[in-house]
C-alpha cells in the first residue's frame, strides 16, 4: 500500500510540475508568440495572410451619396434662405485593388490603388435617371472665383452666360451631376480667362473618381521595423503637400487609411487622405465587438474641421470660416469650395441655421472606424474590421456684382451632397482573421491559467500523499525494531501493560 501511494505521489508531483512548467512557460512566452505572428501577419509581405487582403481587398466597400436638392431656387436668387431637401442614397459597389506594386531595398513598395463603382439600384433610394435641382456648381464657383478681377471681364462673362442660357441653379439628372456631362461653359470660362479652370471634358462631382487611382503610394512594408508597417513614406514622390500655409497642415502623416501599424497604444490614428488633401488624426472612443471580434473604435475630434480661431493648429488651413468647415479651395482648382462632416455635424450651429433641412446626427452623421486588438493580450493588429467615413462636399455661394446670373443670394455655405465609403471584414475573410488573430491567441491566452491551475492541486495532492505513504513504515518500526534500544523508564504516569497488538496488527496489514 505505502509503495502504491509513493507511486501515485511520484505520478502526481510530475503532472504538477509539468503543469507549472508549461503555464509559466506560457505565460513567459505567450505574448511573444503571438506578437510574432501578428507581426508575421500583418506586415506587407506575400507569405502573410493579410497580403492578399491589402493588394486586392476582399471586403465589399459601398459609396452611399446623398444628394441636396433646392427646393425654393428662385427665392434664393431674390436673397431667402435655402430650403434643401435630401435625396438618395444612390448606392455604388466599390471594389479595389493594386497595381504596379514594386518593393524597394529601404523597406518601402510603391502602388497604385484603383477602385471601380457599380450603381446597386437594390439598395438605392432612387435611380440614376431622377432629376433633381441644385447650384450650377461649374457657373456659380466660376462667377466667385471672379468676383475680383475687372468689371469689363465679369460683364463680359455675364453675357456669355446669358448667350448660352447659363443659370444659377439647373435641373439634371442624378447621373450627370456625378459622373459628368458635356458643358460648353468650361470653354468659354477657359477662353475669356485663360488656366481659371484648367481641365477640358465633361464636369461633374466625382468625375475622375471611377476607374482611376488615388495617386502613387509608398509605404512600409515592415520586414525591418514592425512599427512603421503601413506607415506611408511618399505620395506622388511628395514627403508633404504644398497646399496650405503651415508645414504641420502639410505634412503627409500617417498611413494610406487601410491598416496601422500593430501594437500602438489605442489612442489615435493618422491617415493621409488624398481626397481632402490633407492628414487626417480619428481619436479613441470606446472599446466594443464586431461579430465576436474585439474591436477599439475611433472617432473624428471635434477639432478636425474648426476654424484657427477656435483650434490654433489648424491655422494653416485657412482662409477660415466658421468652425466645422474646412477651405479647400487650394487642392481644388481655387473653387470655393469647403469639406465638412454631414449636415454640417459637430459645426457652428450658424452653418445649420443658415439653410433649412439640415438635422445633424452623431448617429447618422459621424463617421467611425473600428480597428481590432489581440484580446487579453492588449496588442492591436491595426487591421480595420468595420469602417464609414462620411464627407459632406459644400460650395460657397453669393452675390457677384457684374454677374446679373447670381441675383442677389445671400453669402452661404450650401451643401451639395454627402457621401458614406463604408465596409466591413465578413465571410471566409472573417473567419480567417478570427481564427488566426483572436482563436489562437485566446486559447494561448486561457491555456496558461489552466495549467498554473492545474498544477496546484496536482502538488498539494502529491505532497499528501507522500506524507500519508511515510505514515505506516513509521508505526511498523515500533512494533519490529531492528536494533537494540534502551528501555523506556517507567515513570507514575506510565502504564505498565500497553496494548500495541492493534496498532501493530494495522502495521502489519500495512
Amino acid at each position: 500500500m505505502a509503495a502504491a501511494r509513493r507511486r501515485a505521489a511520484v505520478g502526481l508531483g510530475l503532472a504538477g510540475g509539468a503543469c507549472l512548467l508549461l503555464g509559466v512557460c506560457l505565460l513567459l512566452a505567450g505574448p511573444a508568440i503571438v506578437k510574432e505572428q501578428v507581426v508575421k501577419n500583418v506586415r506587407i509581405d506575400p507569405s502573410s495572410i493579410s497580403f492578399g487582403m491589402w493588394k486586392d481587398i476582399p471586403v465589399p466597400f459601398y459609396l452611399s451619396v446623398h444628394l441636396f436638392e433646392v427646393l425654393n431656387p428662385t427665392e434664393v436668387l431674390d436673397g431667402a434662405k435655402p430650403i434643401l431637401r435630401q435625396r438618395g442614397p444612390y448606392v455604388y459597389r466599390e471594389f479595389r485593388y493594386k497595381t504596379n506594386i514594386t518593393f524597394h531595398d529601404n523597406d518601402t513598395v510603391s502602388y497604385l490603388e484603383y477602385r471601380k463603382l457599380f450603381f446597386r439600384p437594390d439598395l438605392s433610394n432612387g435611380t440614376e435617371d431622377e432629376y433633381i435641382v441644385m447650384p450650377n456648381i461649374l457657373m456659380l464657383g466660376a462667377s466667385v472665383m471672379m468676383e475680383n478681377l475687372p468689371n469689363f471681364v465679369k460683364l463680359l462673362l455675364s453675357g456669355a452666360l446669358a448667350g448660352l442660357k447659363q443659370e444659377a441653379f439647373m435641373n439634371r439628372t442624378v447621373g450627370d451631376i456625378l459622373w459628368g456631362y458635356d458643358d460648353p461653359l468650361l470653354d468659354t470660362i477657359n477662353m475669356i480667362v485663360p488656366g481659371l479652370i484648367p481641365f477640358k471634358g465633361k464636369f461633374g462631382m466625382f468625375v475622375g473618381f471611377n476607374n482611376s487611382n488615388t495617386g502613387l503610394f509608398t509605404v512600409y512594408t515592415g520586414m525591418k521595423n514592425i512599427s512603421r508597417v503601413h506607415m506611408v513614406d511618399s505620395w506622388n514622390g511628395l514627403k508633404k503637400v504644398n497646399y496650405w500655409r503651415s508645414t504641420g497642415c502639410n505634412m503627409i502623416n500617417g498611413t494610406a487609411g487601410e491598416m496601422w501599424p500593430p501594437f500602438m497604444s489605442p489612442t489615435s490614428l493618422e491617415f493621409y487622405s488624398p481626397d481632402a488633401c490633407r492628414s487626417m488624426t480619428l481619436v479613441y472612443e470606446q472599446s466594443g465587438e464586431f461579430k465576436g471580434v474585439p474591436t477599439y473604435r475611433f472617432v473624428a475630434p471635434k477639432t478636425l474641421f474648426a476654424n484657427g480661431t477656435d483650434y490654433p493648429p489648424n491655422e494653416g488651413f485657412c482662409p477660415c470660416r466658421q468652425s466645422g468647415i474646412q477651405n479647400v479651395s487650394t487642392c481644388r482648382l481655387n473653387a470655393p469650395m469647403f469639406i465638412s462632416h454631414p449636415h454640417f455635424y459637430n459645426a457652428d450651429p450658424s452653418l445649420v441655421n443658415a439653410v433649412e433641412g439640415l438635422n445633424p446626427s452623431k448617429e447618422h452623421h459621424a463617421l467611425f472606424l473600428d480597428v481590432h486588438p489581440v484580446g487579453g493580450l492588449a496588442l492591436m493588429t491595426g487591421i480595420p474590421m468595420n469602417c464609414s467615413i462620411k464627407l459632406q462636399l459644400n460650395q460657397y455661394l453669393k452675390q457677384v456684382s457684374g454677374i446679373i446670373q447670381t441675383g442677389k443670394i445671400t453669402p452661404v455655405v450650401l451643401p451639395l451632397l454627402w457621401f458614406a465609403e463604408s465596409g466591413n471584414i465578413e465571410g471566409s475573410v472573417l473567419n480567417q482573421f478570427y481564427t488566426n488573430l483572436v482563436l489562437i491567441p485566446s486559447i494561448l491566452d486561457y491555456l496558461q491559467y489552466i495549467f498554473l491551475g492545474l498544477s496546484v492541486p496536482l502538488i498539494i495532492s502529491a505532497a499528501v500523499l507522500t506524507m500519508m505513504s511515510q505514515r505506516p513504515t513509521d508505526e511498523k518500526s515500533l512494533c519490529n525494531p531492528t536494533t537494540p534500544s534502551t528501555p523506556p523508564q517507567l515513570s507514575e504516569t506510565t502504564p505498565l501493560l500497553q496494548d500495541t497488538s492493534t496498532s501493530c496488527q494495522d502495521a502489519a496489514e500495512a
